[in-house]
C-alpha cells in the first residue's frame, strides 16, 4: 500500500487494498497502524477519506528500502515487465525518477545549470534562464516550503536525478507539455510521441527500450 501511494497521490482505502490485494477490511486495519505511526496521513472529502503518505522522508525511507532489495536480487533472475517500466521512468512522489531522470540530471550538470554540493543542489544563472525558457516559474517553486533543490538517489539506477522543488516544477511541466503520462495502477509513467520529439529537442534525451516498445504497442 506504501508503494502505491510513491507517485504523490492520495487514495481510497479501497484502492489500496485493490493495489495490495487484500480485503478492505484487512487493509483499514493496516491504515490505521501506518496513520498511527506518522506515515500515512488521511485527508476527508465529504463521505470519502483518502490516504497519502505523510512526508517526503516515508518516500527516502521506501526507497532505500527498495535500494536494499534490489542490491540483494539474484543476478540471474530478469526483471519483470513492470520492473521494467519502473525503471525506465516512474513518480518518485511529485518527481519523475529512473532512467529518464538521470538522463535529465546529466544533461543539468553537464552544462552547469545545476550544480550539486553536499546539502543539495545550486540553480546557476544559466540555468535560471534555461529554465524560465522552459516555462517554469522558479518563484512559485521556490514560494513550497521544501528544499529547492536537492539530489535525490535514484534506486535503480543507483545514481542522482534532481529532487526537491525544482524536480517537481520539471515534472508539472512535462505533463503540462503532454511529453508523459501516468499508467493506470502504476508508478510508472509513458512517454509520449510528442515527449519523444521533445526531449530529444530539448535535452538530447532518446526513449529507452521499455518506452519505445510500449509506444510501438499503443
Amino acid at each position: 500500500m506504501l508503494s502505491a501511494l510513491l507517485d504523490g497521490r492520495a487514495l481510497t482505502a479501497t484502492e489500496l487494498a485493490y493495489a495490495a490485494r487484500i480485503t478492505a477490511q484487512t487493509a483499514s486495519t493496516h491504515l490505521a497502524k501506518l496513520s498511527d505511526a506518522g506515515l500515512l496521513t488521511p485527508i476527508k472529502d465529504g463521505r470519502h477519506r483518502y490516504f497519502r503518505l505523510a512526508t517526503p522522508k516515508v518516500v527516502e525511507m521506501l526507497d532505500g528500502i527498495m535500494a536494499v532489495a534490489l542490491e540483494n536480487r539474484p543476478r540471474y533472475r530478469p526483471l519483470s515487465r513492470q520492473a521494467q517500466e519502473l525503471r525506465s521512468a516512474r513518480m518518485c512522489y511529485d518527481h519523475l525518477a529512473g532512467r529518464l531522470s538521470v538522463d535529465l540530471a546529466d544533461f543539468f550538470c553537464a552544462r552547469e545549470y545545476i550544480v550539486f554540493g553536499d546539502e543539495g543542489g545550486e540553480v546557476t544563472d544559466e540555468g535560471t534562464r534555461f529554465l524560465t525558457e522552459f516555462g517554469i516559474d522558479l518563484f512559485a517553486a521556490g514560494a513550497k516550503r521544501r528544499h529547492f533543490c536537492r539530489s535525490c538517489f535514484d534506486w535503480t539506477e543507483r545514481r542522482l536525478h534532481i529532487g526537491g522543488a525544482i524536480g517537481a516544477a520539471l515534472t508539472n511541466r512535462c505533463f503540462d507539455l503532454g511529453w508523459v503520462e501516468r499508467m493506470r495502477h502504476s508508478r510508472a509513467v509513458i512517454v509520449t510521441q510528442a515527449g519523444k520529439r521533445g526531449f530529444l529537442e530539448t535535452f538530447g534525451i532518446g526513449a529507452s527500450d521499455e518506452n519505445r516498445n510500449r509506444m510501438k504497442s499503443e
